[in-house]
């Protein structure tokens, strides 16, 4: 019997999803590109000149692309869990690119203590079970002064998809997110100096809940919870979840999602 609790993250998976999510990624990603681009303007008023960065969840390479246009001295390291991805960035690289490219879990980073001086992570960290060894970790790569950077989803992403599936059936359908609070808490807790958080709220638009749920599959954001329904999902059941869905439709009759985007912030204090 497994006795695990019904929202660990299971890892393989994980992997496993975004992996064969390589070749519709780019075409589903328009949220993620969005809140990119928004935190990469935030170095129009922050003076950095970092000598190594590393962007945790490269993925495709959009973010690691677009760090090394603004930071052209700049080493950078692309790390994803899925190997596909990483392959997928290096093919889009320029030529004389400075990219290097690191398949390894974010939990578990192979790079020594203060080797890098700017942490970039966008829509990543919502796939870690245990955030806090996570901050940890980050906190022992960056050198003092160095700075973290992320995007995570916050508590409200999905709500109308996990509320609709609590009329179906009492299985996990939707992950666990963390709060603003409780994010920056952990920042605190794993050393960060003059950290902030705040949040940007979204809504895309289906016209179904099929729709819904082939963009989350082409982003490879499908359910990876110890307490995931099992097998295949029939036509009663979808009936049924768009049935529950009804209440939440918008004056056009769409079927929204809701995405809560918290954005994380800290220094590596300089110990000396």
């Amino acid at each position: 019997m497994d006795s695990s609790p019904p929202y660990s993250l299971e890892r393989r998976r994980i992997r496993a999803n975004f992996e064969r999510a390589v070749d519709s990624y780019d075409a589903v990603a328009v949220l993620q590109r969005e809140v990119a681009d928004r935190m990469l303007e935030q170095f129009e008023y922050v003076p950095l000149k970092p000598e190594r960065i590393l962007d945790v969840g490269a993925g495709t390479g959009y973010c690691t692309r677009r760090l090394e246009s603004r930071f052209g001295k700049s080493s950078i390291i692309a790390l994803d869990l899925a190997e596909g991805m990483l392959r997928k960035a290096q093919r889009q690289k320029r030529l004389f690119s400075k990219q290097r490219y690191l398949c390894a879990d974010t939990a578990q980073l192979p790079l020594a203590d203060q080797s890098v001086d700017l942490i970039f992570s966008n829509f990543t960290l919502q796939w870690c079970s245990d955030l806090q060894s996570v901050l940890n970790e980050f906190r022992r790569v960056l050198r003092p002064g160095g700075l973290l950077t992320f995007s995570t989803l916050g508590r409200d992403t999905l709500k109308e998809l996990r509320q609709s599936w609590r009329a179906v059936d009492d299985q996990v359908h939707v992950n666990h997110f963390l709060d603003l609070q409780e994010i920056g808490d952990r920042m605190v807790q794993s050393g960060f100096a003059e950290t902030v958080t705040s949040v940007d709220r979204f809504q895309l638009s289906y016209p179904d809940v099929m729709s819904l749920m082939r963009d989350l599959k082409g982003l490879g954001a499908t359910n990876v919870n110890q307490g995931r329904r099992r097998g295949l999902m029939g036509r009663s059941v979808l009936r049924q979840l768009e049935q529950a869905y009804h209440p939440f439709l918008d004056s056009s009759g769409q079927f929204p999602a809701a995405w809560e985007v918290v954005y994380g912030h800290g220094w590596a204090a300089d110990e000396g």
